[in-house]
């Protein structure tokens, strides 16, 4: 094999958006990127809201169809609506908003679709909240990869739709789907998970690369500059229930950045745009579509195409 081409997309809810538009200007700048190239082996990793947008890539959508996919729907999926205000006493007794809206977008961009049916191999965690073990002593939690290479643990036969809700479950945001939630909370940047994927022993040949023919493009949905201004913090867990949770999904994100670095040097590029200090885009909000867009509109992607050019990607 010539080589192993992977994209992976992290997770960020409605700043799936920005990430679309970015693979849309990457994509005409440098047409080879989403199209299959002789020699090549093609794979799409995404988690949560990049869980979508690589399940819908692998399916043949453009990333201008995944695009308008947020600015139609956005507003339907994110509409906590008065009534669920009222009972969920404004997400302090249950999730934010229910998953039947995205559900539903879902079914009409995937229909009755399974993994195995899919024109690319793809790589979406989540997290098992429990493996449903008859065994008492074998019974817990667990990250969960949802793939549809070949093989005694394939989830080739799950319904495209079911991986995408489980990847996607944010706790506080939606209900969980099923026993899973979202994939953010173990590998919101999943080029890690991509790359063990792929030097799997397990898969057949052509489904199988050494660490040498990895290329791999990360692209993540916008860092928001922020930190804490203290020192010898004494806090328990009221203070840091929201700082650990940012904390935790940027601190992954960069350790993985770190770690696919090392391991594949110059045939690795990430894409990460820091939005400017002050303003921030809540995985929820959905007035900031446009602003999204014209953030990824205007982003250098020079590095990233002189990269694509260079590896002859």
């Amino acid at each position: 094999m010539a080589d192993f081409r992977i994209i992976a997309l992290d997770g960020g809810g409605i700043r799936g958006v920005l990430t679309a538009v970015l693979l849309d200007r990457l994509a005409q700048a440098y047409p080879r990127l989403l199209q299959n190239q002789p020699g090549s082996k093609s794979m799409f990793a995404g988690t949560s809201t990049g869980g979508i947008l690589a399940l819908g890539l692998a399916d043949g959508l453009t990333p201008a169809q995944m695009r308008d996919l947020y600015v139609v729907n956005g507003k339907s999926i994110f509409d906590a609506g008065w009534a669920r205000n009222v009972v969920e006493l404004g997400g302090l007794a249950g999730s934010k908003y229910d998953n039947e809206n995205l559900k539903g977008v879902l079914q009409h961009t995937f229909g009755a679709k399974r993994l195995k049916d899919l024109s690319a191999r793809v790589l979406i965690p989540s997290f098992s909240l429990d493996n449903g073990s008859a065994d008492p002593a074998q019974r817990t939690w667990s990250p969960k990869f949802f793939h549809n290479f070949p093989g005694a643990d394939t989830d080739g036969d799950v319904l495209v739709i079911d991986v995408a809700m489980s990847t996607s479950a944010a706790p506080t945001y939606f209900p969980s789907y099923n026993e899973y939630i979202d994939g953010g909370v173990i590998a919101n940047n999943p080029s890690m998970a991509a790359i063990a994927q792929v030097l799997d022993g397990r898969n057949a040949a052509g489904d199988r690369a050494t660490l040498d023919e990895i290329r791999l493009l990360s692209v993540g949905t916008g860092l928001t500059l922020q930190y804490v201004a203290k020192k010898n913090l004494d806090w328990g867990g009221a203070q840091w229930v929201q700082p650990i949770l940012n904390v935790m999904m940027d601190g992954s994100v960069g350790v993985v950045d770190f770690e696919a670095r090392q391991l594949l040097g110059s045939r690795y590029c990430r894409v990460e745009p820091v939005f400017p200090a002050g303003r921030s885009f809540p995985l929820d909000d959905v007035s900031k579509v446009v602003d999204l867009m014209k953030f990824a509109q205007n982003f250098d992607l020079a590095p990233a195409i002189a990269w694509l050019n260079g590896l002859s990607w």
